[in-house]
C-alpha cells in the first residue's frame, strides 16, 4: 500500500511539475499564433495521454517545447523512440491538426502496432504534405497501414520510405501498391533499403501503369533483378507521368537501365511538350483576352462619347424648347396686344358710327334750323371735319402698328419654322448615329466571331500537326521496339542454345569427379568473399549502432541541457532549491534508466555478433568439408575450359555482331529523333508566325470609323 501511494505520489509530482515547467516557459516565451496552435497540439497531447491512462514520454514533451520556439510548420521527432501507447495518442492528435504540414518520423524504432496506429490517424489529416519514416523496419502491418494511408489522404504529396522491410512480405506489398494506385495526389515516394524483389517490382509495374500523378519514384539497394527491371520497363510503357526513376544498386541489366532511362527520358520530354503548348496557349489566349479588353474599352469609350453627345443634344434641345416656349409666350402676348388693337379700332368705328349717326342728325338739325342759327351751323361743320380728320389720322396710325405686328408675327413664325427645322435635322442626325452605333456594333461582332473562328481552325491545325507528329513517333518508336525486340529474342534463343550446351558440360563435369583445385580456388574465393561481405554488414551494424548510440547520445545531452535551462529559469522566477534538487533526482534517475537500456542495447549487439561468428564457422567448416570432398577434377575441367573457351569466342562474336547491329539502330534513332526535332522546331515556328500573324491581323484592326460623326 505504501508503495502504490508513493507511485500516486510520485506521478502526481510530476504531473504538476510538468504544468508547472509548461506555465513558466509561456510567461517567458513570447506567444505568438504558431505558438499558440503548438500550445494547443500539446495540450491536446497532454489531455489524450491522461485520457488513456498513460504517462507521456518527457523526451517527446521536450522535443514539442523546442518546436514551440520555432516558426515553421514541420514536426520532427527524428530520433526518439516511440512506444505504442504514444503512437496511438499522437495519431489520434495528427487525425484532428491542422497546423503541421511536415512530420518527421525517421529512425523512431516504431513498433508495427506503433506504426499502424500512426497511419490510421493520419488517414483523416487533410494538411500534411511530407511525410519521412526513414529507418522504422516496417514490415507486413506496416505496409498494410501505409496502402491504406495512401488510398484515404488526399493531400500528401512526399513520402520518403527508405531503410525499411516493405518488400518481405508479398501480400502485404501488393496492398500498399494498391493503395498506391489508387492514389491521386503522391509525387515523390522513396523506397531505397526495403528488400524489394522482382514481385514486387512487377506490382510496381502495375502501380506504374494505373496511377497518373506520381512523377518521382527511387528504388535504389533493392534486390529488383533482371525480371522485376523488364517488368517495370513494360509499366513504364502505359505511364506518362514519371520524370524521375533511380535505379542503381538491384542488379539490373545495363541495357534494361538504358531503356528505363529512355521511357522516363520520353515522359519527361512529353512534359516539357505539354508545359510549352500549355504555356503558348495561354500566352495566346491571355493576348486574345487583352485585346477583346482593349476592343471593349474602345466600344466603352466610343458609347460614352456617343452618351456624351446625346446629352449635349438633349441639353441643347432643352434649350430650344426654352426658347421656343419663350417666343411662343412674347407671340401670345403680341397677340394679346393686337386683340386689345383690335377692340380699341372697333370701338372706334362704332364710335366713328356714332358720330355719322350724330352727324346725320345734326344736319337734319341744321336743315330744320337753317334759317334759325346758321352760324352755329358752321362752328359744327369746322368741328366735324376737324373730327374727321383727327379720326382718319388714329385710323392711319392703328393701320400702321397693325401691319408691323402683322410682320413681327411673320418673323416670328419663319424663326419658329427655322427651329423646327432644326430640330428636325438634329432628330435625323440622331437617328443615322444610331443606325451607324448598330451597324458598327455588328461588324464588330462580326470581327471577332470571323477571329475567333479562325484562333479555332488554328488551333485545331496545330493540334492536328502535333498529333500527327506523335503519331508518326509513336509507329517508329513500335517499329524500332519491335525490331529490337526480335533481336533480344534471337539472342535470348542463342543464350538458351548456349546454356544447353554449358548445362550438358556441367553433367559432365558433375560424372566426373576429379578437379579440385579450381573449385579449392572458387572456395577460398568465396570465403573471403562471404567473410568480406560478413565484416562489411558487421561494419554496417556498427556504425548504425553507432549511430544509433550517438543519436541517443546526442537526446540525452539535448535533454540535459534542457533540464539545466528549466532549472535556471524555475530559479530565476521562484527560487525554490528544494523543488530543482527533487527535479535532479529524477533527471539522474532517467540517465541512470537510459544508461540501463543503452548497455541492453550493447549486450544485445555483442550476442548478435556472437551469433554471426558461429554461424560464420560453421559455414567455414562446411566449405571445407566440400573442398576435401572434391579431389581429382583439374584435367577434365581444363579440357571442358578450353572449350568453354571457343565457345566464348564464338559467342562473343556474335555479340560484336549484335552490337553493331544496335550501334546501327541507335543510330537510325537518333537520326529519327534529329527528324522530330526538326519537326517539333518547324511546328514552333510555325506557332510563332501564326501568333505574329494575329498580332498583326488585331494591331491592324483600326477602329476610325466606329468614332461618331460630328
Amino acid at each position: 500500500m505504501c508503495s502504490k501511494l508513493d507511485c500516486c505520489n510520485n506521478r502526481v509530482e510530476t504531473a504538476w511539475r510538468t504544468e508547472f515547467l509548461s506555465i513558466a516557459l509561456l510567461q517567458v516565451i513570447p506567444i505568438t499564433a504558431a505558438g499558440r496552435k503548438m500550445d494547443g497540439f500539446r495540450r491536446t497531447f497532454l489531455r489524450l495521454c491522461k485520457e488513456s491512462g498513460m504517462e507521456p514520454q518527457e523526451s517527446v514533451l521536450a522535443q514539442l517545447q523546442q518546436l514551440r520556439g520555432s516558426m515553421g510548420t514541420k514536426l520532427d521527432l527524428a530520433g526518439q523512440s516511440l512506444s505504442a501507447d504514444t503512437c496511438s495518442v499522437l495519431g489520434r492528435v495528427l487525425s484532428q491538426d491542422s497546423f503541421f504540414t511536415e512530420v518527421v518520423l525517421s529512425d523512431c524504432m516504431l513498433s508495427e502496432e506503433g506504426a499502424r496506429f500512426l497511419l490510421n490517424g493520419l488517414c483523416s489529416n487533410t494538411v500534411i504534405k511530407v511525410l519521412d519514416l526513414k529507418g522504422n523496419n516496417l514490415r507486413g502491418s506496416g505496409a498494410e497501414a501505409l496502402g491504406k494511408l495512401l488510398g484515404r489522404n488526399k493531400t500528401l504529396r512526399r513520402l520518403v520510405l527508405e531503410w525499411n522491410a516493405l518488400g518481405i512480405w508479398d501480400e502485404a506489398f501488393s496492398l500498399f501498391c494498391e493503395g498506391l494506385a489508387s492514389n491521386c495526389c503522391l509525387v515523390q515516394l522513396d523506397l531505397r533499403n526495403n528488400q524489394i524483389n522482382h514481385q514486387g517490382a512487377t506490382e510496381l509495374a502495375v502501380v506504374l501503369r494505373r496511377n497518373s500523378t506520381l512523377q518521382e519514384l527511387d528504388v535504389r539497394w533493392n534486390n529488383i533483378g533482371l525480371l522485376g527491371g523488364r517488368a517495370l520497363l513494360e509499366g513504364l510503357q502505359h505511364n506518362r507521368t514519371l520524370v524521375h526513376l533511380e535505379m542503381a544498386g538491384n542488379n539490373v541489366p545495363s541495357d534494361t537501365l538504358k531503356a528505363l532511362e529512355q521511357a522516363v527520358n520520353h515522359n519527361a520530354d512529353r512534359q516539357s511538350t505539354l508545359k510549352e503548348s500549355h504555356n503558348r496557349t495561354q500566352v495566346l489566349s491571355k493576348e486574345i483576352q487583352f485585346l477583346k479588353e482593349e476592343k471593349g474599352r474602345q466600344f466603352v469609350s466610343l458609347m460614352d462619347t456617343i452618351d456624351k453627345q446625346r446629352d449635349e443634344m438633349g441639353r441643347s434641345s432643352r434649350n430650344m424648347s426654352v426658347r421656343v416656349g419663350q417666343l411662343q409666350d412674347a407671340l401670345t402676348e403680341r397677340k394679346s396686344l393686337a386683340n386689345s388693337l383690335t377692340a380699341k379700332l372697333q370701338m372706334t368705328e362704332a364710335a366713328l358710327a356714332l358720330a355719322e349717326q350724330k352727324v346725320h342728325s345734326l344736319g337734319d338739325l341744321l336743315t330744320r334750323a337753317n334759317q334759325e342759327k346758321t352760324e352755329l351751323l358752321g362752328q359744327h361743320s369746322k368741328e366735324t371735319t376737324r373730327r374727321l380728320e383727327d379720326a382718319a389720322l388714329r385710323e392711319g396710325k392703328l393701320l400702321k402698328e397693325v401691319n408691323s405686328v402683322t410682320e413681327k408675327n411673320s418673323q416670328l413664325k419663319s424663326k419658329v419654322e427655322e427651329v423646327e427645322r432644326r430640330c428636325k435635322a438634329q432628330q435625323e442626325q440622331i437617328f443615322e448615329l444610331k443606325q451607324e452605333l448598330t451597324n458598327s456594333n455588328a461588324e464588330l461582332r462580326l470581327r471577332v466571331a470571323q477571329a475567333e473562328e479562325r484562333l479555332e481552325i488554328e488551333k485545331r491545325r496545330s493540334k492536328q500537326a502535333l498529333e500527327d507528329v506523335d503519331s508518326l513517333r509513336h509507329k517508329e518508336v513500335d517499329h524500332v521496339n519491335r525490331h529490337l525486340e526480335e533481336t533480344e529474342r534471337t539472342m535470348q534463343e542463342r543464350i538458351l542454345k548456349l546454356e544447353g550446351q554449358r548445362i550438358q558440360l556441367e553433367e559432365e563435369l558433375s560424372r566426373v569427379k576429379a578437379v579440385g583445385v579450381t573449385e579449392r580456388a572458387q572456395a577460398e574465393e568465396e570465403l573471403g568473399k562471404v567473410r568480406t561481405q560478413v565484416r562489411l554488414e558487421e561494419q554496417q551494424h556498427l556504425s548504425s549502432m553507432e549511430e544509433k548510440l550517438r543519436a541517443m547520445r546526442q537526446s540525452r545531452d539535448e535533454s540535459m541541457g534542457h533540464c539545466t535551462q528549466q532549472k535556471q529559469t524555475i530559479a530565476e522566477l521562484h527560487a525554490k532549491l528544494g523543488q530543482q534538487s527533487v527535479e535532479m533526482d529524477s533527471l539522474r534517475r532517467r540517465i541512470g534508466e537510459l544508461q540501463q537500456e543503452l548497455s541492453g542495447k550493447e549486450q544485445d549487439k555483442m550476442a548478435e555478433v556472437a551469433r554471426v561468428r558461429v554461424e560464420l564457422q560453421e559455414q567455414i567448416g562446411h566449405l571445407l568439408a566440400e573442398r576435401t570432398a572434391q579431389g581429382g577434377l583439374k584435367e577434365k575441367i581444363a579440357a571442358l575450359e578450353r572449350e568453354i573457351k571457343v565457345l566464348g569466342s564464338n559467342h562473343r562474336e556474335a555479340l560484336l555482331d549484335k552490337e553493331s547491329e544496335i550501334s546501327s539502330l541507335l543510330e537510325r534513332l537518333r537520326m529519327r529523333e534529329g527528324e522530330i526535332q526538326r519537326m517539333r522546331e518547324d511546328e514552333a515556328q510555325r506557332a510563332s508566325c501564326l501568333q505574329n500573324a494575329i498580332l498583326t491581323y488585331v494591331q491592324g484592326s483600326s477602329l476610325s470609323h466606329f468614332s461618331p460623326k460630328k
